[in-house]
């Protein structure tokens, strides 16, 4: 039970929150209500360490970065400056927005409504898509026998210290350990073995949209570095490398298309490294992004070709078509293709766009689009004029979603507006609605943008269709605004002296490398941040490292001369074979 003082500290927070202009404030019994129910949803919120002990407690109590602390924050809203204290930031975001909770095992997390729902828009934009190129939903079980999965031995020693293993039964022990699946190449492939007998069950397109558990051993992070996450996982055999090779491309693109035109993020396009491609695969194509407040790149979805390595392991074959009637030929192995996307998406969404107010959703994802608050409501309102505005409000409601527009009445009356206008921005509702007696009179409403605080009014007899055209104008402006500052930070450098200096500017960097191995190695060490000397400020969750290879962007710039040019580690003697991104990463 809070006590006076706390419920008094919390009341002049709720009445220091900006009211519409000759709106009368509310009650005292009023802001009594608001600071308790207030101070009740802060108390939930530092009882995470009860369900928790180990990361629920980490993440609530841990100090803020000296100078991070935004003065005069409202109490509801995030209290961290995003650019001093990023790790803070996010962490106040994620749980002050209503997206997550802490789960009693470390490392897993909650999802809930509001991020299930940008994971669903996801699902179906994708889900669509590939069923037109003739791919098909399936489902495997999560386990996996560990005669199985060590049948592929490059793949295996790339998962191996992050596989779970189930070992008892009750308190019988097993008498296998059964793994539950990383990723479900050794899952699956046994029975393509079984089903693919004939070229014309070629091309097989699966694809199923599961969990699957990664015990990872590094600093837990909600939607980027989880123990389980969703995700999909698509599988398909190919007569021909053509065809697979194709197909990578083909996903690729669907990838791009999941971050660019429905979380507004921009990313690149490129190829993985050797040292970076998918364990036992033969290439892996990928869309990086970039997270411009700690100047770190991040992987955003990968659509590897696996060759003929897993069918050759799994002995996955067809019969020749060329064989001619009584000729005999060797069976042919397929080639085969394997690509992933997970929620990490939705992390790498609210790091680019969410700022000190909280999230900033694209309207294509956002499970509000638009939100209307009563205004103007004041103790000589009359319950006759309210249920008058009320219903107004709710037609207006109506026809938005006689639009398909995805639109919430917060008729909560126990919060003044400009409690509610903080909390809606804290959720990153794209649009606020406010609409009031004046409004009604006017016929018009007052509209305020999410993304850049703008307000103005819009009649309401072309409210439909002019909050549809907003709704598309700040889709596009959050990804010119989130594009401009990758492409800005986005360096083109040739001597090594000036890559280390761009690199803690929080830029990432394109040079001439010859993609060796060990070359990437050496620029990793060369680049990593040392303690003496270098006051740059970090993202707790992403210690201090050296730069590592990202992808080798298919657009590549020109200035490259095959043969000539030289690679840009000063140590390497090697001639240059292409340009390369690195950057420090997640």
């Amino acid at each position: 039970m809070a006590s006076g003082g706390d419920l008094d500290a919390v009341t002049q927070q709720v009445e220091q929150v900006t009211l519409p202009e000759g709106e009368q404030k509310p009650s005292k019994n009023a802001l009594k209500k608001a600071a308790k129910n207030e101070k009740r949803a802060s108390d939930k919120e530092n009882k995470l360490a009860s369900t928790s002990k180990a990361e629920a407690t980490k993440a609530t109590s841990k100090p803020v970065k000296k100078n991070a602390k935004i003065e005069g924050a409202a109490l509801i809203g995030v209290g961290v400056d995003k650019e001093i204290d990023f790790a803070g930031w996010y962490q106040q975001v994620l749980t002050k927005g209503d997206l997550i909770d802490y789960y009693d095992v470390a490392g897993c997390y909650i999802l809930k409504p509001d991020s299930y729902s940008i994971w669903e828009q996801v699902q179906r934009w994708f889900d669509d898509r590939i069923k037109k190129m003739g791919v098909r939903n399936c489902y495997f079980p999560m386990f996996v026998s560990s005669k199985v999965l060590e049948r592929e031995k490059d793949h295996i020693e790339g998962f191996a210290p992050e596989v779970a293993w189930v070992t008892k039964a009750g308190k019988t022990d097993l008498e296998e350990p059964i793994a539950i699946r990383p990723t479900s190449e050794t899952v699956m492939y046994p029975y393509y073995a079984k089903w693919l007998r004939s070229h014309r069950d070629l091309p097989l397109r699966l694809n199923q949209w599961n969990s699957v558990v990664r015990w990872e051993f590094k600093h837990p992070m909600p939607f980027l570095r989880t123990r389980e996450f969703l995700w999909q996982e698509g599988h398909t055999a190919h007569l021909t490398k053509a065809s697979a090779s194709e197909e990578v491309l083909q996903i690729l693109e669907l990838y791009a298309g999941v971050y660019e035109q429905l979380l507004a993020v921009p990313v690149m396009r490129g190829t993985k490294t050797e040292k970076e491609k998918f364990a036992g695969g033969l290439y892996t194509t990928t869309v990086e992004g970039y997270i411009p407040t700690t100047g770190r790149g991040i992987q955003g979805a990968t659509s590897h070709c696996l060759g003929q390595n897993f069918s050759k392991m799994f002995d996955i074959t067809v019969e020749d078509p060329a064989t001619k009637e009584g000729e005999k030929k060797p069976p042919l192995h397929v080639w085969q293709n394997s690509w992933g996307l997970s929620t990490r998406v939705i992390g790498v969404m609210i790091m680019i766009h969410g700022d000190n107010k909280g999230l900033v959703l694209p309207p294509r994802v956002a499970s509000v689009q638009t939100v209307i608050v009563a205004v103007g409501i004041n103790a000589k309102t009359t319950d006759e004029d309210r249920a008058k505005l009320y219903s107004s409000i709710n037609g207006l409601a109506e026809t938005l979603r006689e639009q398909n527009v995805r639109v919430h009445v917060d008729d909560r009356d126990s919060y003044s507006p400009g409690w509610k206008f903080n909390d809606w921005e804290m959720r990153g509702v794209p649009l606020r609605l406010e609409v009031g007696p004046g409004e009604i009179k006017g016929n018009f409403v007052t509209i305020a943008r999410r993304d850049t605080g703008e307000k103005d009014k819009m009649p309401i007899p072309d409210l439909a269709k002019n909050l549809l055209e907003l709704l598309d104008t700040i889709q596009s402006d959050l990804y010119n605004k989130a594009n401009a500052s990758f492409t800005s930070h986005t360096k083109v450098i040739t001597d090594w002296k000036e890559f280390v200096p761009e690199l803690n500017n929080k830029n990432v960097i394109l040079i001439p490398h010859c993609l060796t191995e060990k070359c990437e190695d050496e620029v990793k060490e060369l680049s990593a941040r040392k303690l003496e000397g270098d006051d740059t400020p970090d993202d707790a969750r992403a210690p201090s490292m050296g730069a590592k290879s990202l992808c080798i962007p298919f657009k590549q710039p020109e200035g490259l001369v095959k043969g000539e040019t030289k690679c840009t580690n000063p140590n390497c003697k090697n001639l240059a074979e292409a340009w390369c991104l690195f950057g420090r990463s997640y």
